[in-house]
């Protein structure tokens, strides 16, 4: 390599590739997932704004190649006056991570992982008639569903918990979460799976 070449580089050296981090804050880079089974459909791809704009929603099971982020907000919309408002949704999730990272010190996307893979439903039932004698049985939950549950627990509980109290749906939303990923009892989502799984468990 010649002399000139080497002048050239240090004086033009290679741009540093930034990695965008979730409402510019929180990186989902080095987030392990140790529920190997959600690891296709728990996606964790960097992104600045958590909001696809519905380009996934036409296609079959696009909704795997959405930001799990962006699912929770989703499920913030499901009810009611939220119908649709997708920023007030993003704010209640922006609010609930930093109150998330205040409390335990944790990056937030983490916690979020954690809590999922701590609340999703492994067993659940159906029902099927044989002889005309309709009856449940045990059946094993695909793992796009067990995400689907889980975060659909995760902000039910949030709502329940800020319906009729004094706390802000966002805080309520952070406490739901990290009960959740500590495997508390306490929390909405914790409480679901173990009363699937027990209904299941008599089935079989």
């Amino acid at each position: 390599m010649s002399e000139s070449q080497t002048k050239s580089e240090q004086a033009n050296p290679t741009p540093e590739i930034r990695v965008p981090n979730i409402f510019g804050r929180w990186t989902t880079i080095g987030i392990d997932d140790k529920n190997k089974g959600l690891a296709r459909y728990l996606n964790l791809s960097p992104i600045y704004i958590p909001h696809s704009y519905g380009r996934h929603s036409s296609s079959k099971f696009g909704k795997e190649n959405v930001n799990v982020v962006e699912r929770l907000v989703n499920d913030m919309m499901r009810h009611g006056r939220m119908g649709g408002r997708k920023e007030i949704a993003m704010s209640i999730v922006y609010q609930a991570f930093s109150i998330i990272e205040a409390k335990s010190g944790k990056n937030p996307v983490e916690v979020l992982v954690r809590a999922i893979e701590n609340s999703a439903i492994l067993e659940g039932t159906t029902r099927i008639i044989h002889g005309g004698i309709r009856y449940r049985v045990a059946v094993d939950v695909s793992p796009m569903r067990q995400l689907d549950l889980a975060l659909r627990n995760l902000t039910e509980g949030a709502r329940q918990a800020a319906k009729g109290s004094p706390k802000p749906i966002d805080e309520c939303l952070a406490d739901e979460i990290l009960a959740a990923a500590a495997n508390d009892p306490k929390s909405f989502a914790i409480n679901a799976k173990r009363g699937e799984e027990q209904i299941a468990m008599a089935a079989r």
